[in-house]
C-alpha cells in the first residue's frame, strides 16, 4: 500500500530549497556526496522528526517534534538530508548530512510501500540508546507535526540499530517498547568478592 507522506511546513519546505539552491551552503555542506553530485538536486520525503526523550519512564512514549527532515536526491537516488527546525523566529534549514542514515531511511520507506496496511512515516530518534527509527503512523489524517506513538504502530529501526536490536525489521511499538526499556533499566547491583 501506497505510503500517505504529510505534506511539510511550507517555510520548511522553503528554508530547504533555499539552502539547495545556495552554491555556498551546498560546497560547505559536511555531506560528501552532496558536495560531488554533478547536477540537479530536489527534496524528497518530508519527514517529522519527533525524538523519544525518556524511553525508560513509565506509560506510553512521549514524543515531541524537533523537525523535518529531506531526502535530497540527486540522479534517482538519496544522495544526502536536508533538515528544517523550527526557531523563534519560524521553520529554517538546520543542516545536511549524509551517513548510514540516508541509505537506510531510503531502504526503510521502499521496505514499508510493500507492507499491506497503508501508513503515514515519519522519524523518531530515541538519543538514549543512539538509535533511528522509521516510525509508521496508522493514522493517516493525522497531523504529521503531532500525535504520539500509539501500540499498534510499526517502528522500523533504521541501521544501523543498537546491540540487539534489529535493523529494518518493523515492529510493533507494544512488542518493541518493553525491549528499549529493558536495555535502560538499571544496572545490576555488583557484589563486592568476600
Amino acid at each position: 500500500m501506497p505510503l500517505h507522506v504529510p505534506p511539510a511546513p511550507a517555510p520548511a519546505l522553503r528554508s530547504i530549497l533555499t539552502a539547495l539552491s545556495s552554491p555556498s551552503a551546498v560546497r560547505e555542506a559536511p555531506a560528501t556526496a552532496l558536495r560531488t553530485h554533478q547536477g540537479p538536486l530536489s527534496p524528497d520525503h518530508p519527514l517529522a522528526i519527533h525524538v523519544w526523550d525518556d524511553v525508560s519512564q513509565a506509560g506510553p512514549p512521549r514524543t515531541r517534534l524537533v523537525g523535518w527532515r529531506f531526502l535530497v536526491r540527486g540522479g534517482g537516488r538519496a544522495v544526502a538530508a536536508a533538515e528544517a527546525r523550527l526557531t523563534a523566529d519560524g521553520w529554517a534549514f538546520s543542516h545536511f548530512c549524509d551517513g548510514p542514515y540516508v541509505a537506510a531511511t531510503e531502504r526503510a520507506l521502499v521496505q514499508a510501500e510493500s507492507l499491506t496496511a497503508p501508513y503515514q512515516p515519519r522519524l523518531l530518534s530515541v538519543p538514549e540508546l543512539y538509535m533511528l527509527t522509521l516510525w509508521l503512523h496508522h493514522d493517516l489524517s493525522a497531523d504529521g507535526a503531532a500525535g504520539l506513538p500509539a501500540p499498534g504502530d510499526l517502528l522500523v529501526p533504521l541501521a544501523p540499530a543498537p546491540p540487539g536490536i534489529a535493523s529494518h525489521l518493523p515492529q510493533r511499538v507494544a512488542d518493541l517498547l518493553p525491549r528499549l526499556t529493558l536495555r535502560l533499566g538499571p544496572a545490576p547491583l555488583l557484589r563486592e568478592p568476600a
